[in-house]
């Protein structure tokens, strides 16, 4: 789900947001929206998958940030024709910067939402 929308969202940025805003602008509109879709998508999966402990939660983050960066090397080099180290570099330059912190977040997110669930219960 989350996979689907920012690969939709990232085809709207490279088609039209990048010319109409500026690439950095639309990854600051762009990361909070994938953000908070991580957020519900983790919420629904966590008790689906008994997700409970804060060491679940990191390895259910883990996995999902593996293979969302699996996906972006993936479509880089495949698309894009870029080597790995041009992607990597890509990925430390701004706008790219903002949207890697943003894919981190996305993997810590069951984490910090497992947080939140046992201290509410």
């Amino acid at each position: 789900m989350v996979f689907a929308l920012g690969f939709v969202l990232g085809t709207v940025r490279v088609l039209w947001g990048a010319e109409a805003l500026g690439e950095t602008v639309f990854v600051l509109i762009e990361v909070p929206i994938m953000l908070a879709a991580s957020a519900l998508a983790a919420r629904w999966l966590m008790p689906h998958f008994g997700i409970e402990t804060r060491g679940e939660a990191l390895a259910m983050g883990a996995l999902a940030f593996a293979l969302l960066m699996l996906a972006e090397l993936a479509l880089a080099t495949g698309l894009s024709a870029m080597t790995v180290r041009e992607w990597l570099a890509e990925a430390w330059d701004m706008p790219g910067v903002v949207g890697t912190l943003g894919q981190i977040v996305f993997g810590l997110m069951p984490l910090l939402l497992v947080g939140t669930r046992q201290s509410s219960r």
